[in-house]
């Protein structure tokens, strides 16, 4: 009897609109844009801008709800930023809305010296960070946080799920001061809710707690921590999470203090290059307080990444599931 194997579904570049959720995963649609429009329900200084990328952000949610307090600045990142801090000194919360890359490389010196210097109530929330996008080089974000760190003034975020983002909205409206969020979009997995976990600026939340291995993570590698501690769960290796949602400023408190328990692997995993982010941040708190675990550190490499489907370059730059889950293996011994 003939039989053939069945094939395989073909990967395919990621395009913008693609989701990082699994196949069969819970997921919310534009959490960041429903949340905007509840959050101006309340308060009438919220304006959203964007520059030119209002559907690719969830932004067209709050222009379909707003469309008197919805500015549309066009393919001028360097414009949106000035504009958004002549909002602010206004009295008004503009919420800023393009892709990490552009924000980040394009109008760096206008968050620099527009928003940050003067400490303006801008809220700048950035699509496809880290590597959320198979585009290549010119629309991976993998160096936005090692950039955001380095500017006085600014509260730098990055959130796991679709629940977290909601409650990111809501605590930037609140806080007063300049704020870069890393924005998921589209589908966003939904993954928190089981956990009992709110978010505030600048704490740490123990997700879940383990005698073997400790890792500490942020955004969408705080998923990925939770997945991989279920798989390793069946061969008896016990895994904490530690998310770490604000970036800066850093919950070294509660970061020293997990680091400080014997016997456990520390892993810090960020969806971000080696160099500037989590890992370093982290590590020189831990050296600072004289605290010396085994550390290893889960990361993009220093050098520019392929383009391609998502699956494929998670899997080779060592940020999958899967992957990660072996290289503990391999960690541990």
């Amino acid at each position: 009897m003939n039989t053939t194997t069945p094939a395989k579904p073909r990967l395919t570049t990621s395009s913008m609109m693609a989701s990082i959720a699994a196949e069969g995963q819970r997921t919310e649609a534009a959490p960041f844009g429903h949340a905007l429009v509840e959050q101006a329900k309340a308060d009438p200084r919220i304006v959203g801008m964007t520059a030119d990328l209002a559907k690719y952000t969830d932004l067209h949610i709050f222009a379909r709800e707003y469309p008197q307090r919805f500015l549309q600045m066009g393919m001028a990142e360097q414009l949106l930023i000035a504009a958004a801090g002549g909002m602010a000194k206004e009295g008004f919360i503009p919420f800023a809305t393009t892709y990490a890359v552009f924000a980040t490389r394009r109008a760096y010196d206008f968050i620099h010296q527009v928003v940050a210097e003067e400490n303006l109530n801008v809220k700048i929330c950035a699509a496809l960070p880290g590597l959320t996008t198979g585009y290549g080089p010119s629309h991976q974000a993998t160096d936005d946080l090692a950039m955001m760190r380095a500017i006085p003034n600014l509260t730098v975020i990055d959130p796991c799920d679709a629940l977290e983002t909601a409650q990111c909205v809501a605590a930037m409206a609140r806080h007063e001061g300049p704020v870069y969020m890393r924005l998921p979009r589209g589908r966003v997995p939904l993954v928190l809710d089981e956990f009992d976990s709110s978010f505030e600026i600048g704490k740490a939340r123990l997700l879940r707690d383990g005698r073997d291995v400790l890792v500490i993570a942020s955004g969408l590698m705080t998923m990925r921590a939770l997945e991989v501690a279920t798989l390793l769960a069946s061969s008896d290796i016990a895994v904490a999470v530690l998310h770490v949602a604000t970036i800066k400023p850093l919950d070294t408190e509660t970061i020293v203090a997990e680091c400080r328990r014997a016997g456990r692997l520390v892993v810090i995993a960020e969806n971000h290059s080696e160099i500037g982010g989590l890992g370093e941040a982290i590590a020189m708190a831990l050296l600072q307080a004289r605290v010396q675990p085994t550390v290893r550190h889960v990361a993009l490499p220093d050098r520019f990444l392929d383009a391609g489907a998502l699956p494929t370059l998670h899997d080779r730059y060592g940020i999958s599931t899967e992957t990660m889950a072996a290289n503990i293996r391999r960690w541990l011994g």
